[in-house]
């Protein structure tokens, strides 16, 4: 079905979200020579610990300590999608036969070594897995780039791998996480979610140069499984649905609000693996927060001192009664549930700084947000997601970019062959048209990858209608 679909279009499909699995045999051996003996078997402690712990507790201990319920049989079962997801050449040979012309692949394994706790594993087991992707993929980057894996504790050992990566091994896609789980700070008992885009414990504007400098689009595929909500020991579902939405949308919005996107104009941001919806939600949300918390319309509708106590205590004094009729406090007035022993003065007074939510953002304007939404952001969809058209819908006002995700390799593609025509049965059903589906599959891909580097899919079998799409 897939390659009936593909046949019937005028444009290449272009995967912006596929995934390989990477044999850990071979990777061993890479991480040995990159960090030596010490390193393999601090993987194998590190991954035996984290694997074995749930299926040695008993069910008591999993509640009383909390030990989540990891994934469990979460690769392909078919003997030829997991070969494809392990063996790049078989992807390569394959990709036709799944209706896609060209792929963007992911790690699966990166997607937890870049963020190991012990840096020096991090460090290494990211470098060791670029070396091996860069090697292995090599002669098939006609048809598949590869991504290479950013750690992202500090912005220094980002910088140090994403400039290895591109200069050294040739890398034009990286992976980047874009919120991190951080031990508490000294006086606060609690770990916290550290977005990159605001308030994090580091700068990361000298990353977000270094991608402008190497050409690369930041691709976030953050995941919320660490975090506290997601800490089930029994259910696995609960733990991990909506989990990438839920990152990205913390991720996104500190990239807006921090100023990220306007501090660095010309670099473009994807957000994959969580879909439209929470975008849609997200560009909906900030437009009203900033119709109602500008600091004009803070000023002019809730400046606390700027309520008119007569009017307000004749209204007491008329349509108060029972116990509401005499307790009115003559010093605090009409009291905040948020701040009750505050009189409303204070509460306008005490207020000297960061009065301007939006001030980093350098957005003034609602039109100002949907811009930035539809010009500079991208967001992946699995083609099984049927928010997916909530991309075009006329009450966002603009536009959004949504790029087909396949998932390939993962355990919720059931069947390469049939992501493709999964994706069609948007258009099928109505709810896309056809050149909304050649945006969703071919051109917003383009688009990000392009953006930085015209050169992008140059020497590949879509670079001519790449060439043309831009």
């Amino acid at each position: 079905m897939s390659q009936e679909i593909r046949a019937r279009l005028d444009h290449p499909i272009v995967d912006a979200d596929a995934h390989w699995l990477e044999p850990v045999p071979v990777f061993l051996e890479f991480l040995r020579d990159e960090g030596g003996p010490g390193a393999v078997e601090t993987f194998r402690a590190f991954y035996e610990g984290v694997d074995r712990r749930w299926y040695r507790a008993t069910r008591e201990e999993r509640q009383a300590a909390r030990i989540k319920r990891r994934a469990w049989w979460s690769d392909p079962w078919s003997a030829r999608d997991r070969a494809t997801a392990m063996l790049p050449r078989l992807m390569h040979e394959r990709l036709p036969e799944l209706g896609i012309d060209f792929a963007i692949v992911f790690p699966t394994l990166g997607l937890s070594c870049i963020h190991y706790p012990d840096a020096d594993l991090r460090r290494a087991a990211c470098r060791a897995l670029n070396r091996m992707t860069a090697e292995l993929f090599a002669p098939y980057r006609d048809r598949l780039e590869p991504v290479a894996s950013i750690p992202v504790l500090t912005p220094e050992e980002a910088i140090d791998e994403l400039q290895f990566a591109t200069e050294q091994l040739d890398y034009k896609a990286i992976l980047f996480w874009g919120s991190v789980m951080r031990d508490p700070l000294e006086g606060n008992g609690r770990p916290y979610v550290d977005v990159h885009g605001l308030d994090s414990r580091y700068d990361y504007d000298p990353f977000w140069q270094a991608c402008v400098d190497r050409k690369v689009a930041v691709n976030d595929h953050s995941g919320a499984w660490t975090w506290p909500d997601r800490q089930s020991p029994t259910n696995f579902v609960f733990n991990h649905v909506g989990h990438f939405a839920e990152a990205l949308h913390a991720s996104c919005r500190g990239i807006v609000l921090g100023g990220v996107a306007q501090r660095f104009p010309t670099l473009p941001f994807s957000f994959l693996e969580g879909g439209a919806g929470w975008a849609a939600a997200l560009l909906l949300n900030l437009q009203e927060h900033w119709e109602k918390r500008n600091p004009e319309a803070m000023r002019r509708y809730l400046s606390p001192a700027d309520i008119d106590m007569a009017e307000f205590r004749a209204l007491w004094e008329r349509y108060a009664d029972g116990a509401l009729k005499d307790a009115l406090d003559e010093e605090y007035g009409p009291m905040s549930p948020a701040s009750p022993f505050v009189s409303a003065q204070e509460l306008t007074d005490r207020e000297t700084e960061d009065l301007d939510d939006f001030a980093a953002s350098g957005l003034h304007t609602k039109q100002d947000i949907r811009d930035l939404f539809a010009q500079r952001f991208f967001f992946g969809a699995e083609a099984d997601d049927k928010l997916t058209w909530m991309a075009w819908r006329s009450e966002l006002g603009v536009s959004l970019r949504p790029m087909f995700s396949s998932d390939i390799g993962h355990y919720d593609v059931l069947d390469m062959a049939e992501v493709v025509g999964e994706a069609w049965e948007l258009v099928e059903r109505g709810l896309i048209t056809e050149d909304q589906f050649r945006e969703f599959t071919f051109s917003n891909v383009v688009d990000l990858h392009s953006r930085l580097n015209p050169g992008f899919f140059d020497g590949t079998v879509v670079a001519d209608a790449a060439r043309t799409s831009r």
